[in-house]
């Protein structure tokens, strides 16, 4: 069943989206397509846009892992056309060519369609090529949306649900746009001096499109060139008595609900908990995000709970393994979490926040509103000021990146995916034969594997979320780019069983993994196991091999 209120909240974060920096290179070039033209062009660019946004967005996470791609590296990319169009923008010789490439387009769609729009040059066609490259450009723009679509992958919704998701999002953004390519449409045909100074206006909005794409290239926000935030290695900047990025409009914390069970803590409810600093950390034991957020929030603990602070780790299983007890109680030990730890196996918490990631940070005042959030890793500094900011304290803090202990290494460019091996979200997947879904089926490695590319050998069955090893000799090799490679194992039987791993075909030694004891690793327990640790950030081909049936597979990470 379709979910009317969240295709309602989609259509609304489009709108809302449009206050966000990275609109403000793309609102020249909507304008820009009014100064010439007839009354169809603005509708034909916003149905670019909306058409090619919506297929962009939904099949990029594909397009990204096909090509190897990073999504950093798809920003900047997107930073480069912006720059172009803004230069097309300022020559007149450039325009006059960009329009007439954009009218060929329009011809070549008006013969196939045998419609009868006339063939001018601010026709409803060419607007629609313009929208549709705008609409490309902008996409890595929207990562909170397509963030939004994996996570109902993983919360098994439709996949039609995700379709209109991206598009009523993708909706929401055009119709504003539209409002005022229209308006600027309806102001240039009224006045007179205007049109006459078309060319001048149309590279005015060239200028503001370059300096708005440098000005988001070096993240600088004109709205908050006087507010306090921290930069590096500085120590003063912002004041004790202020928070760093707090949310414009501060909300009433939603409710703690729907826990199955709490560690460390009994039950805690949001009326309890008034009159606290709470900071509430989204995460899961296997997500190597969360891991590498842990040593920052187990200090805050440490530090500021005998001050007024309550860290709540609200665990919302990424795998069915995830939401036993026992596992995630055996988690918390072995990473030494102290602070109360709440299951959120029926993600109503999780939904109750309108949460999308793993990990994700909520600060709470006292009087219980949310003031500030952050998600993924980093910002620790701007964090902690925050909250000692709403203990009231002051002295001993500097907004300076304090150097720990990174066990799980960090993202860096090129570095390759997460990549999962269950058929719900495969990708990559490069062995000889097609996948025999949830049945036993014999594979075979490809002769030649693309980086990024993992392949099967031997008897295994392929399940919604993970691979398991259905005989002894049984193999997973995988092509791949980063320093670190981990991988989320399990054991069917749950009892131990025995792994292989090689690295360019060779045992990986006591350096590469101290764990695996002449290249042989010991899985036995449901979590994310280190498979080698590099010395530097290189191609290389790791390969596992279960010593015996029933050792289970479920997602690859990395780290630079």
């Amino acid at each position: 069943m379709i979910d009317g209120l969240q295709l309602a909240q989609a259509f609304v974060e489009g709108v809302v989206l449009m206050a966000s920096p990275c609109i403000l290179p793309i609102l020249p070039l909507i304008l820009s397509t009014s100064v010439e033209g007839d009354t169809r062009r603005p509708y034909g660019v916003i149905a670019g846009f909306i058409v090619s946004f919506s297929v962009f967005a939904f099949f990029s996470r594909q397009l990204v892992s096909l090509f190897g791609l990073d999504v950093e590296v798809l920003r900047w990319i997107s930073f480069g056309f912006l720059l172009i169009f803004g230069l097309i923008l300022l020559s007149e010789t450039l325009s006059d060519k960009f329009s007439a490439l954009t009218q060929k387009v329009a011809s070549i769609g008006n013969s196939l369609s045998q419609k009868t729009e006339t063939a001018s040059k601010g026709g409803f066609l060419s607007g629609f090529g313009l929208g549709c490259c705008i609409g490309l450009i902008w996409t890595p723009c929207a990562g909170p949306i397509l963030a939004a679509v994996l996570v109902q992958i993983i919360l098994q919704e439709t996949g039609l649900e995700s379709i209109l998701t991206v598009f009523f999002f993708a909706l929401g953004a055009g119709i504003p746009m539209l409002f005022i390519a229209r308006g600027g449409q309806v102001v240039m045909n009224s006045l007179s001096v205007l049109k006459r100074h078309s060319q001048t206006i149309r590279k005015g909005f060239g200028v503001v499109i370059i300096v708005t794409v440098l000005l988001s290239m070096f993240q600088i926000d004109l709205l908050n060139l006087g507010a306090n935030s921290p930069s590096a290695g500085t120590a003063g900047a912002a004041s004790a008595s202020k928070l760093i990025k707090p949310l414009a409009k501060p909300y009433t914390a939603p409710q703690i609900q729907g826990i199955q069970h709490w560690i460390n803590s009994p039950p805690l409810t949001n009326s309890q908990l008034k009159g606290k600093v709470v900071l509430i950390d989204f995460w899961t034991y296997s997500c190597i995000n969360c891991l590498r957020t842990l040593p920052h929030i187990k200090q805050w603990h440490q530090k500021y709970a005998d001050k007024g602070l309550v860290i709540i780790g609200v665990h919302a299983p990424e795998f069915p393994f995830e939401k036993s007890l026992s596992n995630v109680q055996k988690a918390v030990r072995d990473n030494g979490i102290h602070y109360p730890v709440a299951l959120d196996n029926k993600f109503t918490t999780w939904r109750n926040f309108k949460n999308r990631y793993w990990p994700a940070h909520y600060l709470i005042n006292k009087q219980g509103k949310v003031v500030y959030t952050h998600f993924g890793e980093g910002n620790y500094v701007e964090t902690e000021h925050n909250i000692r900011s709403l203990l009231g304290l002051s002295g001993g803090m500097t907004l300076q990146e304090k150097s720990a202990a990174k066990p799980f290494g960090t993202a860096k460019l090129g570095q390759t995916h997460e990549t999962y091996l269950g058929y719900q979200r495969m990708q990559n997947f490069s062995s000889e034969q097609s996948v025999g879904k949830s049945t036993a089926k014999t594979y075979t490695y490809p002769g030649f594997l693309s980086v990024h590319n993992w392949a099967l050998k031997g008897a295994w069955q392929v399940g919604p979320d993970h691979s398991t090893a259905k005989a002894a000799g049984a193999g997973l090799r995988l092509n791949f780019a980063a320093k670190k490679v981990f991988l989320v194992l399990g054991s069917a039987t749950g009892k131990p069983v025995k792994a292989k791993v090689l690295l360019n075909g060779k045992p990986v030694s006591a350096a590469q993994n101290p764990s695996a004891k002449a290249g042989v690793l010991t899985v036995d327990s449901h979590r994310l196991y280190t498979l080698a640790s590099l010395d530097r950030f290189q191609n290389a081909q790791i390969e596992i091999q279960a010593l015996s049936p029933g050792l289970e597979m479920y997602a690859f990470t990395f780290s630079g």
